[in-house]
């Protein structure tokens, strides 16, 4: 790609996906499809209408609505007006959405929630930044246009004020896997370049001729970037749901003629056990798993029926992908070595990583280092006045590192392997427990269906492992058990001090475990936080 053919906005994609292939179709969700020339000229309406909704360049536009035709629709019109999309989870309670809109001073609100679109009254009052509402469904209320509606007001379009260079363009919140969301700050500078260094890779991964399966929430910086961003990048057909059903998944696979599948873990693992599986991924030539650890086992699984599902790593923050697990063949430029079960993986074309030991120096292959990162991929820092990014305070403004807060290790080849969270590292009487390898042990158990671990503080000044379980349907955990069975593979400072059993864990749209909700403590001070925000 020449420097007059690169992309300066996110809507030169579409643009050039229009031009390209017009007839083409772009978007699959359910019965609906639309082809690029009609999802262009949709765009450049709704871009026209925000803009009569008296909206000026820079203002926020809170995006809330599942993975949609409609979703789409405006997150392109509005980057197309010169606005910033806040992407929100629709799950949110009124609260959590109270926070974001109070948060990031959104002027405009799209909602695909009924229950938002019954509170718009309060909203209004509540937010007085809030001037317009409008929702993503067939129907709306009186006072409440659908964006069919806003799209039907402007015949024409015309209105481009298209974000570029280091304009922001997404203010995404952070997944609250530690507590309260907070806004990182991503550039479109940030959003492309991720796109261009997925794009780097040899073999080019995706083309114009595949169809893209995208099991995933559009409002999580997964699914927004690395999954329709990357169809948009490449031009290809993506196929949305707006909710998870396997069964339906795996036929629309079939029926879509799908090659490429971009899913979570918690997706893949749910359509190897459904029936049908084997048949549905028979068309399929590119398996990409992300935002949460790939079980190696799974892996095998895939394997098993001739899939090579790979993995990758990535951050809100670095928009998002860092490593993957798609290494090109060393001799030959027609496909992937086989992905190591466990590994991440090396770093995108343009994307620096390094370990750092607690001293600050790089470490060594095969010794654990917390994971930084550096390049244009990287957000601009935390919404409003960009603290924490690259650029800010600290070793980072002079160099561009990012401390990710992951701790890895390097294997000799070069690739990475998670272990875990600093932040989630375990003193035991002064050694190092990592939930992960405690985990990783506890979770291939009789009875076992799921597991988080975390710390307690205890009397001695130290903390004590803490295992939080699912039962497997149908089984009987026994806890003493369980630590009999975990001794022959882990230490004896390494063992759970207490085995809980619950019924589910919390988990966030993607399938990341929310352990700050297994904390009792920290749920009370995050719900005081919501109802005072409320109130």
């Amino acid at each position: 790609m020449t420097a007059s053919d690169r992309p300066r906005s996110i809507g030169d994609l579409l643009r050039r996906a229009a031009a390209d292939r017009p007839g083409a179709t772009a978007i699959v969700e359910g019965s609906s499809r639309i082809s690029w020339s009609d999802l262009e000229a949709r765009v450049d309406r709704l871009a026209a209408a925000l803009g009569a909704e008296g909206l000026a360049e820079g203002d926020r536009v809170a995006l809330q609505a599942p993975a949609s035709i409609d979703f789409v629709s405006v997150y392109l019109a509005a980057l197309q007006a010169g606005l910033v999309v806040v992407p929100v989870n629709p799950g949110y309670t009124a609260a959590e959405l109270d926070h974001i809109l109070s948060d990031s001073g959104a002027s405009f609100l799209v909602s695909g929630s009924v229950t938002t679109v019954a509170d718009a009254s309060r909203l209004r009052s509540t937010h007085p930044a809030l001037t317009g509402i409008a929702v993503a469904a067939r129907s709306g209320a009186a006072d409440v246009p659908t964006v069919t509606d806003l799209a039907r007001r402007s015949s024409s379009g015309g209105l481009h004020r298209d974000r570029t260079g280091e304009d922001l363009a997404v203010l995404l919140y952070t997944s609250g896997t530690s507590g309260r969301p907070k806004g990182a700050m991503l550039t479109v500078r940030a959003l492309l370049a991720n796109l261009a260094q997925f794009g780097a890779l040899q073999p080019a991964p995706v083309s114009s001729l595949d169809v893209v399966y995208l099991p995933l929430p559009l409002f999580h910086v997964f699914g927004l970037n690395a999954g329709l961003g990357m169809a948009l990048y490449f031009g290809a057909t993506v196929v949305l749901s707006p909710k998870f059903d396997a069964a339906a998944a795996l036929e629309a696979i079939v029926t879509e003629r799908a090659t490429v599948v971009v899913g979570a873990p918690l997706e893949f693992a749910v359509w190897a056990n459904t029936d049908g599986f084997a048949q549905a991924f028979d068309g399929v030539r590119l398996a990409l798993s992300g935002s949460a650890p790939l079980p190696p086992e799974l892996v095998s699984e895939y394997a098993r029926i001739g899939i090579a599902l790979f993995e990758g790593y990535g951050l809100t923050e670095a928009a998002p992908v860092i490593a993957l697990n798609l290494v090109p063949a060393a001799e030959q430029a027609s496909g992937w070595i086989e992905p190591k079960p466990g590994s991440i993986g090396r770093p995108l074309p343009g994307v620096e990583v390094r370990l750092l030991d607690s001293d600050g120096e790089i470490v060594e292959a095969g010794d654990l280092g917390t994971l930084e990162v550096r390049g244009d991929n990287l957000f601009s820092g935390y919404w409003p006045d960009a603290a924490d990014g690259p650029r800010s305070s600290g070793r980072a403004d002079e160099d561009g590192w990012f401390t990710t807060g992951d701790l890895a290790v390097a294997d000799d080849d070069g690739d990475l392997y998670l272990v875990g969270r600093r932040s989630d590292l375990i003193l035991v009487n002064g050694f190092n427990v990592y939930p992960a390898e405690v985990e990783a042990v506890l979770s291939k158990l009789p009875g076992v269906g799921e597991v988080a671990v975390l710390g307690e503080p205890d009397a001695n000044n130290s903390e004590a492992v803490i295992a939080y379980v699912v039962a497997a349907t149908g089984a009987t955990l026994d806890p003493d058990v369980l630590v009999e069975q975990a001794s022959r593979s882990l230490a004896r400072f390494k063992l759970p001090k207490r085995i809980i059993e619950v019924a589910a864990l919390p988990h966030t749209a993607t399938g990341k475990v929310m352990k700050w909700r297994l904390r009792p403590d920290r749920q009370r001070e995050i719900d005081q936080a919501a109802g005072s925000s409320q109130g």
